[in-house]
């Protein structure tokens, strides 16, 4: 996987050709670190989710400007914070994403959010829009697969053998829904590989390999495994810390003690 990385004022962008394709990865470097998908070709281009600080808002509207870059559509899936971002271009958004920002856990995040971040952050949210359905979709000259879930979706781009999802990272925890919910990331990662995924892209994380999925499968595995030898949520974290040494999403790992060991 060839990447150019470029360093912005706030945050910076990672570009990754493919052919005539461009994946570009904007990292935002604001409070909560996200990853915002740009997909171009022959400068049309495609946003997967949105970038929600009025300063990342006001960059990659001017990368865009800068690159030349008409944006087709707004591919609103987990992040639907930041409605000043683009607002005269289409937003695309499955059922189970409008749901999921309307009254599930995307909206409630944005809440807080909000509350904690002040005027920085953008709490205008974008919860409806032409409306996508699972399958295969072409947008700006880009084939695309909508991958619906129980929350919002995922994005196959099967020129760039890529997907995007919404948390990964090979070497930070991940909020794990216990060892079922385990298994279904587990099932769902192992698909993508058996699919020929090659770049594994996310909102929480750079882009990622093969290699790194397979690290985060192994992960999963190491998580159950822990938990069957603990009797609660502490021995649980203790024992992960002493495994993974160095993760980062500290946060993230005590969500996960919580929903394997419930009072």
């Amino acid at each position: 996987m060839t990447q150019n990385i470029e360093t912005l004022k706030y945050g910076s962008m990672t570009t990754i050709p493919c052919g005539d394709l461009n994946i570009r990865v904007y990292t935002t470097k604001d409070a909560i670190d996200d990853q915002v998908i740009l997909l171009d070709k022959a400068g049309k281009g495609v946003v997967i989710e949105l970038p929600a600080f009025h300063n990342s808002i006001e960059e990659m509207t001017a990368y865009l400007k800068e690159k030349k870059i008409d944006v087709e559509a707004k591919l609103v899936s987990y992040h639907a914070a930041g409605s000043s971002f683009l607002p005269d271009v289409k937003n695309y958004l499955t059922e189970s994403s409008a749901a999921y920002n309307t009254n599930g856990e995307g909206a409630h995040l944005t809440k807080q959010f909000s509350g904690v971040f002040g005027e920085g952050f953008d709490a205008g949210v974008v919860n409806s829009g032409e409306k996508l359905n699972g399958g295969s979709v072409t947008i700006a000259g880009i084939e695309m697969e909508i991958v619906p879930n129980g929350d919002a979706f995922e994005v196959i781009i099967p020129q760039a053998k890529a997907v995007y999802m919404h948390m990964l990272g090979h070497d930070c925890h991940s909020i794990v829904a216990g060892a079922g919910h385990a298994d279904a990331i587990i099932a769902n990662l192992k698909g993508y590989l058996d699919k020929g995924m090659e770049i594994f892209l996310s909102s929480h994380y750079t882009p990622e390999t093969r290699d790194d999925v397979k690290t985060k499968i192994a992960y999963l595995e190491k998580l159950k495994e822990i938990a069957k030898e603990c009797s609660g949520a502490e021995e649980f974290k203790e024992k992960a810390n002493k495994e993974f040494p160095g993760y980062s999403g500290g946060n993230y790992l005590d969500m996960t003690a919580g929903f394997f060991f419930k009072n």
